[in-house]
């Protein structure tokens, strides 16, 4: 059997050898191949149906018929390329060339080591539009998708063109047109703008690069990047430029880098998790309204986790019945929670790292810090509670959070004003009302309405009260001074009751930080200390 080919870069087409094998007239059926092809893991049935197909429409039935048609088009008797069950669909990959894949790869070694012709045609291939005809403007998820995966090309079209330009086989006139290219790709890259500007000075083109100069210029003070213009088109100052790296350069490529992966509980439940980032690990144990994929751009907590990222190899997952976690399984408690957490931590083969905790997942982290002392070498909690809302509640409490839990069947992820005022703004009660309008959308996408009534049913039983003075870990715990879904004295007696801890409060309302918030700033800075003693 030949072997399989996947183009991506153009119009979407699929090889036998050399041979196109017609696809399916329907381009959501097209769109789909695309999706799994490009992504390459798992996906939920429910997440592709929303991807693509509109209600009322029976999206379920047109994913099953677009699957069929591909497994026409992609399995054959050595490989099953479309993986599918009841709830999730993937692409195999193994054993299938896909360009973009294979470009990507290439571009994994170091540019400056590859040969002008290899970088000149990786160039060439990278000028096609990816996916070109593949677009669905009435799908505004699908094509938010593919217009970030379109930035990622023009991304490595830019390291490309920075190659080029500094290549010492290029020649002067080839050098600065690679350099304007890419300017073009990043318009914000003070290392494109100085190679721009001195190799136009250096081929004698002084009046384009002094209009240039101050194109950019301006450009970069009104975005507040700091950039000088180059003084000399010398050969030293101008390899010095190119070769240097911007942290921000640095920072815009690193933050590209977070992959997810899963792993098996004993229980046979599939968990999600993400790592991004180096140096000494930091784990944030699972805590409801979590994503892997959507948090990652979050107005509320993004800021935080790639701060963080940049000086740690971070670990996140979607815990059992969330995210991009299974959603279908039979146990969620507490108890699942901490074994998600130890088979995670087990799957990445971390002997000891530090431990976050929010909300109920500083419950779960207390819960493991004092099973496992020797692997957590610090415990941090923020918006913490060691009890839920059923331990010792009185009856108007108890009817209070039940009548949550039916608001919360009917309603959740619908745009009803009542829910999210009696939800939503108690997490972040001076959330704007954009953020807001993010958080209900979020909640629709990260869980069933069946699901968030069993985890709020699931928090109330949470009782690690008997746990807080066994912990044997450094432990820093913060807390919101005006948080209103657990009250600030809840973070104070947890610090209390575990021996050494620290307390630090932050000046905010809110249960979720917003990023933009200055609680946010005191936040990773009290963690940063904290890490480095």
């Amino acid at each position: 059997m030949k072997a399989l080919r996947i183009q991506l870069l153009g119009e979407l087409t699929v090889f036998r050898g050399e041979r196109p094998i017609p696809l399916p007239s329907s381009r959501k059926a097209r769109a789909l191949l695309a999706y799994l092809a490009l992504t390459a893991r798992p996906h939920r049935r429910d997440r592709l149906c929303e991807l693509l197909w509109e209600l009322p429409d029976d999206p379920r039935g047109a994913l099953r018929w677009a699957l069929s048609k591909l497994r026409a088009i992609v399995n054959d008797e050595e490989a099953e390329r479309i993986a599918a069950d009841r709830e999730r669909a993937a692409f195999v990959t193994a054993g299938a060339s896909i360009d973009l894949h294979r470009i990507a790869e290439q571009l994994d070694h170091t540019l400056a080591e590859q040969p002008l012709d290899t970088l000149c045609a990786l160039d060439k291939a990278l000028r096609d539009p990816l996916l070109d005809g593949i677009d669905l403007p009435n799908q505004q998820e699908f094509q938010a998708w593919l217009e970030a995966e379109r930035q990622q090309v023009q991304r490595l079209r830019a390291r490309i063109a920075g190659a080029l330009a500094q290549h010492p086989e290029s020649s002067p006139e080839d050098a600065a047109e690679a350099a304007l290219r890419w300017l073009e790709f990043d318009a914000f890259s003070p290392s494109a703008a100085s190679a721009a500007v001195s190799l136009l000075r250096r081929i004698g083109r002084m009046a384009q690069a002094d209009g240039l100069a101050d194109t950019l210029s301006a450009r970069m003070r009104a975005a507040g990047v700091p950039w000088q213009v180059p003084t000399s088109p010398a050969a030293d100052t101008l390899s010095s430029s190119l070769q240097t790296p911007t942290a921000e350069d640095e920072q815009r490529a690193f933050l590209g880098r977070q992959t997810i992966h899963f792993c098996t509980a004993h229980d046979e439940v599939r968990i999600a998790y993400a790592t991004v980032g180096e140096g000494t690990p930091v784990v944030k144990a699972a805590n409801w309204l979590s994503h892997l994929e959507l948090d990652w751009n979050a107005p509320i907590w993004s800021p935080l986790f790639r701060r963080l990222a940049r000086h740690h190899r971070f670990v996140r997952y979607d815990e059992r019945g969330n995210g991009l976690s299974d959603w279908d399984v039979e146990s969620i408690d507490f108890d699942a929670f901490v074994t998600d957490l130890e088979t995670v931590v087990d799957a990445l083969d971390i002997e000891r790292f530090a431990l976050l905790g929010i909300s109920q997942g500083a419950s779960v982290s207390i819960e493991y810090a004092v099973r496992h002392p020797e692997r957590v070498s610090h415990l941090i909690l923020f918006g913490a509670y060691a009890a839920g809302w059923r331990v010792d509640a009185d009856e108007v409490t108890v009817r209070e959070r039940e009548a949550v839990m039916t608001l919360t069947a009917s309603g959740w992820g619908k745009d009803l004003p009542t829910y999210r005022q009696i939800f939503s703004s108690t997490f972040m009660p001076s959330a704007t009302a954009q953020e807001l309008a993010w958080f209900n959308e979020f909640q629709r996408q990260t869980a069933s309405p069946e699901n968030a009534v069993r985890f709020l049913s699931a928090f109330g039983d949470i009782d690690v009260r008997h746990r807080l003075g066994e912990v044997r870990t450094p432990t820093l715990v913060l807390h919101s001074r005006g948080d209103q879904r657990i009250p600030v004295e809840t973070g104070r007696h947890i610090a209390a009751r575990i021996p050494g801890a620290e307390f630090v409060s932050l000046e905010s309302d809110g249960h979720l930080l917003l990023g933009r918030e200055p609680a946010s700033e005191r936040f990773l800075n009290e963690v940063n200390d904290f890490l480095e003693r």
